[in-house]
């Protein structure tokens, strides 16, 4: 029906409650512009058919003037409820009180005078366009009824036979109309469905399209996050670095340099001293060269922990000519990069702090391959400390950090007069 494109029950109500959309109250573009010309019509149609009834009952004035009266009541009746009422054509009382007297109107004019039957084209242009479903069902049936009559105006209704033909014409206008109406129904539905399925994607378009402007919100934050995390982690690995290389080794230059202002009456004690400064100071160089670079230590590439420990160990013996024992258990074992790099960074911090506090005799270091974890032992007996007290110092900061960095542990135990204990230990696995 082209007056009404969207028509019948709204679907998709929940619980079986459906309310009537009255078919005029969805009207597509092409039944806006032919709306004016099918208003029209019946006024039209019906004039036609006044100018025919006053062609054949000119002779008959009595039955003229009924006709006549009849057929202006009919004109006033759709000029007063529809043309001149646009609101009420989507109010489903007035439509059914308008659609029930121009039926009865129509009736009886059909009744009167067969030839009215061609206003039944205004009837269905009505029951489509007025009556919500399944009403127009009814409505579009009794038209096609009086359609039917008039085209069976000319049979004698007295005898069966004539009403049984009556009947049979009748039913023949009636349920190809009806079928027409369940069949524009059914399609109202199905395009109804379809709006409201594309109305749904739609929606669902706009709540993707509002996730990705979350997601690429989101995605910029986390961005920004992590090259601030990037930034932070870079500062505390360059501090880490700047601690267990430059400053390490400025330290023992400084150590070596004032021991060497003490030496200057042995010249072998001089030079030895003299020796160690120029080594630390090139070692601390290439270090810090590596550690820009975020390369692992030269000791690393060169052998294997417990080798590069036993290195470690040797050269600050004979920095700071005390003894160090390197005891290695278990079985020993490839680990990763990360892992080797920070147990031996954490030892040199360990052996640093010795030197600059324990005023230790003995140091012990013992690296151990325990099945699933690698522990670092590094003892010495020197004046020791209180671990409760806390520290001003950088080195057990920058020890803890590379150990839990690996999901691992570090503990320091310590009491005054009672040497110290550095454990650290990290799985074999990272």
């Amino acid at each position: 029906m082209v007056v009404a494109t969207l028509s019948g029950e709204v679907m998709g109500v929940p619980d079986g409650q459906h309310r009537m959309t009255m078919p005029l109250s969805q009207v597509d573009a092409l039944g806006r512009r032919l709306m004016p010309a099918l208003t029209a019509a019946p006024y039209v149609l019906l004039a036609v058919l006044a100018g025919v009834t006053v062609a054949v009952k000119h002779g008959q004035p009595a039955s003229l003037a009924v006709d006549l009266v009849l057929c202006a009541v009919a004109a006033l009746w759709m000029l007063g409820m529809f043309t001149l009422r646009p609101a009420w054509r989507v109010r489903p009382l007035p439509m059914a009180v308008f659609f029930a007297g121009f039926l009865a109107l129509l009736a009886v004019l059909v009744v009167r005078d067969s030839w009215f039957g061609f206003l039944c084209v205004a009837g269905y242009f009505y029951a489509f366009g007025v009556l919500p479903w399944p009403w127009r069902l009814g409505g579009v049936g009794a038209v096609a009824f009086l359609a039917g009559t008039a085209q069976a105006s000319g049979l004698d209704r007295s005898t069966v036979g004539g009403v049984l033909v009556w009947l049979a014409i009748a039913l023949l206008n009636i349920l190809p109309m009806c079928g027409y109406a369940w069949v524009d129904q059914r399609n109202d539905e199905i395009a109804l469905q379809r709006q409201q399925a594309l109305a749904e994607v739609r929606s669902a378009n706009r709540q993707l399209a509002a996730s990705l402007a979350e997601n690429a919100g989101l995605h910029e934050q986390l961005l920004v996050q992590a090259r601030e995390a990037g930034v932070l982690d870079e500062r505390a690995r360059m501090a880490r670095e700047i601690h267990d290389t430059i400053a390490q080794g400025l330290a023992g230059i400084v150590t070596q340099l004032q021991a060497l202002e003490q030496a200057e009456g042995d010249p072998a004690e001089w030079r030895r001293h003299s020796v160690a400064a120029i080594r630390l100071a090139r070692e601390s160089l290439a270090e810090a060269r590596r550690s820009v670079d975020a390369l692992r230590p030269a000791v690393l590439e060169t052998g294997r922990l417990s080798d590069a420990l036993s290195d470690v160990a040797t050269r600050w013996s004979g920095l700071h000519g005390l003894p160090v024992e390197v005891i290695t258990t278990g079985t020993v074992r490839p680990l990763s990069a990360e892992a080797e790099f920070a147990l031996l960074r954490t030892a040199q911090e360990a052996l640093a702090n010795v030197a600059k506090h324990a005023e230790a005799t003995r140091i012990g270091v013992t690296l151990s391959y325990l099945g699933d974890t690698v522990a670092l032992d590094v003892r010495d007996d020197g004046r020791g400390f209180d671990p409760a007290q806390p520290s001003t110092g950088f080195g057990l900061v920058a020890m803890r950090e590379r150990i839990e960095g690996l999901s691992g542990t570090l503990s320091v135990e310590s009491e005054p007069g009672g040497g110290t204990a550095v454990s650290a230990s990290v799985p074999a696995s990272v």
